[in-house]
């Protein structure tokens, strides 16, 4: 395994890296980092490059200042520090985002979207799943990050990933190293416009959806939505499983990855000449 950080795009980006062959890149979730992705990290890299990295306000990534960014343009910035034509995208939650704006985007650097219990930039979240999220916000506004860290791991979101012992405790870790600054700090980051959600049909790649039958309704109609309104397009549901899919059924998204994957088309010799 390799390690560095990316100075790029006025911040720092740590990624580490393994394998050789076809790229992909793993892109880990809200509060979250590198570490969700160990149990496919070393598997993957048997078949392919593989870059896993810490999104900008998150892990050993920098914090965000007052400027205006994108994660979709740290991405692009971070491929090109690394010579990376073209990369395969997996994402989770917050990174399936990310890998699906990133896309929609620069469709020709991108030969397949995976997304793992993923969000939708412009998806109306429900009642519900708004009042569980501003819960969290609140808990910070009264007590501060480690309030707010309380509250989230309590989220429903985590409950199926907390009946399994070993994931909870490596779940716990990852959240308690996480900085908290989203929960204390206004984010300048740039969403997409027009969201995501009004342009899936511009998507022309392979696209995986994975899915927990466990996790939250607004991410299993996620899951659906994108499912109707892709051309090329799978979907896995997986039994018993919730919102940290690679977590709690590790072998399973994997494998599932891997298949994918390895159906992927090969990147031509020209590829960084036509980035979109």
């Amino acid at each position: 395994m390799r390690t560095g950080t990316a100075a790029v795009n006025s911040t720092r980006l740590y990624y580490e890296e393994a394998g050789a062959g076809p790229a992909v890149v793993l892109i880990h979730g809200f509060t979250l980092d590198t570490r969700m992705w160990d149990d496919q990290f070393l598997p993957l890299a048997d078949h392919h490059r593989v870059v896993r990295y810490d999104l900008r306000g998150f892990g050993k990534s920098a914090v965000p200042t007052g400027e205006r960014y994108a994660h979709v343009a740290d991405l692009r910035a971070l491929l090109d520090h690394l010579g990376i034509e073209q990369a395969a995208l997996v994402g989770l939650s917050k990174g399936g985002g990310v890998a699906l704006d990133f896309a929609l985007a620069h469709p020709s650097r991108v030969p397949g979207v995976a997304l793992v219990d993923t969000i939708l930039g412009g998806f109306a979240w429900s009642d519900a799943g708004r009042a569980r999220d501003d819960a969290v916000w609140e808990a910070a506004r009264a007590g501060g990050i480690a309030a707010a860290k309380a509250s989230w791991l309590a989220h429903p979101l985590f409950a199926p990933a907390m009946r399994q012992p070993a994931v909870a405790a490596r779940l716990t870790q990852i959240i308690d190293d996480y900085s908290g600054w989203h929960f204390v700090n206004d984010d300048p980051e740039e969403r997409m416009r027009p969201p995501a959600a009004t342009r899936l049909e511009g998507l022309t790649m392979p696209v995986q959806v994975i899915v927990g039958d466990q996790d939250l309704p607004d991410f299993t109609a996620i899951a659906t939505f994108i499912g109707e309104q892709v051309a090329h397009v799978r979907t896995l549901v997986l039994p018993g499983v919730g919102h940290m899919a690679n977590m709690e059924a590790p072998a399973a998204v994997t494998l599932a990855l891997l298949d994918f994957l390895a159906g992927l088309p090969a990147a031509g010799p020209d590829s960084l000449t036509r980035h979109a």
